[in-house]
């Protein structure tokens, strides 16, 4: 079984399905013996981290959110559930993460100028663009480089340890689109918005033991 972890936010439903059409067993649950009882946990998320942050805190998820990553069974973040891992962002302040990887998150420049010369590139990042992977990573081994999955974000991450980066986006300038890190795996992309690459990639997930 795989847990999805309800903290109040996020595109919760559209993971749960997008695990189920892969034949995956997924629940949503804030329930901490649920979360560290389960053999797979996704972390998903959308909108701001101190809000996130919050949420994890008032519902006692904090370091269940921890404890679960630090066990050694696989662990997905995505989107806002990647940036939460690492120790603070910059969004609306400095605000503490997770701290299980250190480095920051930060904003595109804004303006975000495109080095080609063309007209600014739009913040938030939306849409299709290409991942590369820059080391071997399991969810992707199957993948052709450059391949196609969708994005929607205006923040990045920057890891302190290079060797965490699995994933490299073009945009503006190239950012960290992907990490993996012992049994941690986490995109700044959403799978469960990116069709056939989205979905193949979240099957490999759920057969991870």
């Amino acid at each position: 079984m795989i847990a999805v972890i309800d903290y109040g936010m996020g595109n919760l439903r559209s993971v749960q399905k997008a695990l189920e059409a892969v034949g995956a067993r997924a629940v949503v649950t804030s329930d901490p013996a649920v979360i560290l009882g389960a053999r797979s946990v996704v972390l998903p998320g959308v909108g701001a981290f101190r809000d996130c942050m919050n949420n994890l805190e008032r519902l006692d998820l904090v370091e269940v959110v921890r404890r679960a990553a630090k066990s050694g069974k696989p662990f997905l973040g995505i989107c806002l559930g990647l940036q939460l891992l690492f120790n603070q962002s910059s969004e609306f302040g400095h605000v503490a993460g997770l701290g299980l990887l250190a480095g920051k998150v930060v904003r595109f420049p804004h303006p975000h100028r495109d080095p080609a010369g063309g007209p600014p590139l739009k913040i938030p990042h939306m849409g299709w663009n290409t991942v590369h992977i820059e080391r071997p990573n399991p969810l992707l081994a199957d993948f052709p480089n450059d391949s196609y999955f969708y994005f929607v974000h205006s923040y990045y991450v920057i890891p302190e340890d290079p060797e965490v980066v699995a994933t490299v986006t073009d945009y503006g300038g190239p950012f960290v689109s992907g990490i993996h890190h012992e049994n941690l795996y986490a995109f700044q992309f959403h799978p469960e918005k990116s069709q056939k690459n989205g979905l193949a990639l979240l099957r490999k997930f759920s057969e991870l033991r």
